[in-house]
């Protein structure tokens, strides 16, 4: 298991005695949650977790602004994990129109403010997820957690990112691999990939696994049947594969999570990820029974030569709703570049 160094969500949404406050924010393309964490003791703990459409604010100040009002207190510290490249305490949505700087951040009444990728903060919960926080696709393993550990998320983008270990020592990579080209596994992938590069040109990982990526699969495979489809938002594709009331959405549910499972099982490789893949993102944990089911798994592990390399490793899907506001709580404003910190006093537990 997974060290219980600190409460599960259940219990880390309970308010603690206050002694220094920060907000903890994690910025996607579609969707800013929001928590309080108490930094008191040891271990942080965040509650009054709350979530907002991006939409609906012009800015993301405004957007703080309006979860603090609904507290009863204003932290002294910010932590803002962004779904995006940062340089020089700037960053921009990449699949959004808010931009980030710390110095406004700061302006907004915050003593400290500190931006960071989503997926730094989302390496960064690892340690503090419980079993209960996290769901396995495939066989059990039972593997070392104290080696690199490989994160991949779809949302409205792609996500990627690793913990990576060498002894002792640990580093939270941070990349943008979600918009490494995509490579197609069969005929069929093949023929996706020409239509979707008439299409956009280079075509990205991202294109295919996100929920846009999800949208550009139905569309792709509706014109290999030569069929015309209206444009269907994720959500309702989901929900009609689901309810399998339409061929085509359940053909493209089932092509992204094959294309899933393969991406993961490169991304496990390029890492060397022997301690796990762990699926982030706002669709895995809803489409956690129909992974289970599908070709996610196999695909993992079809790598030829190196089948029985990603064979041993566990795939695992992040269940707890708030995990990158957990990793947020933890990282120390004052020693962002040294990340590795707390990973290395304490490390990934077992599972």
């Amino acid at each position: 298991m997974l060290r219980r160094s600190t409460p599960s969500f259940a219990d880390a949404t309970d308010r603690s005695v206050e002694v220094e406050l920060r907000l903890v924010a994690d910025v996607g393309g579609t969707n800013v949650r929001f928590a309080l964490a108490d930094l008191a003791g040891s271990t942080p703990r965040i509650y009054a977790c709350e979530s907002f459409p991006c939409a609906a604010f012009e800015f993301f100040e405004d957007a703080v602004e309006h979860f603090l009002s609904r507290t009863e207190t204003r932290p002294d510290s910010a932590v803002i994990a962004v779904a995006g490249p940062i340089e020089n305490g700037e960053a921009r949505l990449t699949n959004g129109r808010w931009k980030f700087s710390e110095a406004a951040i700061v302006q907004h009444g915050f003593a400290s403010a500190k931006l960071i990728n989503d997926y730094v903060a989302l390496a960064m919960s690892m340690e503090y997820l419980t079993d209960r926080d996290v769901g396995t696709i495939g066989p059990t393993k039972t593997v070392d957690h104290g080696i690199t550990v490989g994160i991949v998320g779809a949302g409205t983008g792609l996500g990627v990112a690793a913990v990576v270990r060498q002894g002792d020592s640990a580093v939270v990579a941070a990349t943008e691999g979600g918009h490494m080209a995509f490579a197609p596994a069969d005929e069929a992938e093949i023929e996706i990939l020409r239509l979707l590069t008439e299409r956009f040109g280079r075509v990205s990982l991202e294109r295919v696994l996100s929920g846009p990526g999800l949208c550009n699969l139905r569309w792709a495979l509706g014109q290999m049947s030569d069929v015309d489809v209206d444009p269907l938002p994720p959500n309702e594709i989901v929900r009609r594969a689901m309810a399998r009331n339409d061929a085509l959405c359940v053909d493209a549910l089932n092509r992204f999570c094959g294309i899933y499972g393969h991406a993961a099982g490169d991304i496990a490789l390029t890492f060397g990820a022997r301690g796990g893949m762990y699926l982030g993102g706002g669709i895995a944990p809803r489409l956690f029974d129909w992974l289970c089911a599908s070709d996610f798994r196999r695909r993992f592990e079809a790598k030829g030569r190196l089948s029985g390399y990603v064979a041993d490793i566990p795939t695992q899907v992040i269940l707890h709703p708030y995990a990158a506001l957990l990793g947020a709580a933890n990282i120390r404003i004052e020693q962002h570049s040294h990340v590795a910190a707390r990973l290395s006093a304490g490390g990934l537990g077992r599972r």
